[in-house]
């Protein structure tokens, strides 16, 4: 295991649908989101990987690798895969994350109760103390440290698809500060992966 992230680093727990979108991260350097379904704000330092129900029962519903963030492009599918240029969301548009080598946690961050994850900001300071993904939700004062960080990350990020007055500046419930994205899009998610 290398050094963890920063405890001022701002992290973005994404879904890793499948060992082959392990494989491209891994070995390309890119992550994949639907822009459909992408939360407000991908400008972040790092992103975590939570590894879905295709990855077999000793590797499923966990955390078990981190990249840096280098950069996003937004694209379509058919520029990242340019093998597959029939596939029927071909012309869908994607965020290309741009990823750095990817670090292996010596002890997975697992899960007891949640199995659906889509995405979940958090911290620096409590990735590096996790053991559970409960212990990466932002509770109480480093809420609003959290939703301030993202809101100007968010004022100042480039080619985003929303403008900064789409973030108030009121404080949000945890739930939807923790996935800042349309709660009703959870199923909806969890299927357009299961479909590719």
């Amino acid at each position: 295991m290398n050094a963890f992230p920063p405890s001022n680093a701002l992290i973005l727990i994404a879904v890793m649908p499948d060992r082959r979108d392990l494989e491209i991260a891994r070995l390309l350097g890119w992550y994949r989101i639907p822009l459909r379904f992408a939360p407000k704000v991908i400008d972040v330092d790092y992103l975590a990987f939570y590894q879905t129900g295709a990855f077999g029962e000793e590797a499923r519903w966990q955390i078990a690798a981190f990249a840096q963030v280098r950069g996003h492009e937004l694209t379509t599918r058919r520029e990242l895969f340019r093998d597959e240029p029939d596939h029927p969301r071909s012309n869908e548009e994607y965020y290309k994350i741009q990823i750095g080598p990817l670090q292996l946690l010596e002890t997975p961050i697992v899960t007891i109760s949640w199995r659906r994850v889509t995405f979940l900001y958090t911290t620096g300071d409590l990735f590096c103390t996790a053991s559970t993904i409960n212990d990466l939700v932002v509770r109480s004062e480093e809420r609003d440290i959290l939703w301030k960080s993202l809101r100007e990350r968010a004022l100042h990020g480039h080619g985003v698809q929303y403008q900064a007055n789409d973030l108030p500046e009121i404080a949000l419930e945890p739930g939807l500060l923790a996935m800042l994205g349309d709660l009703g899009k959870l199923a909806e998610v969890q299927e357009h992966y299961q479909d590719e």
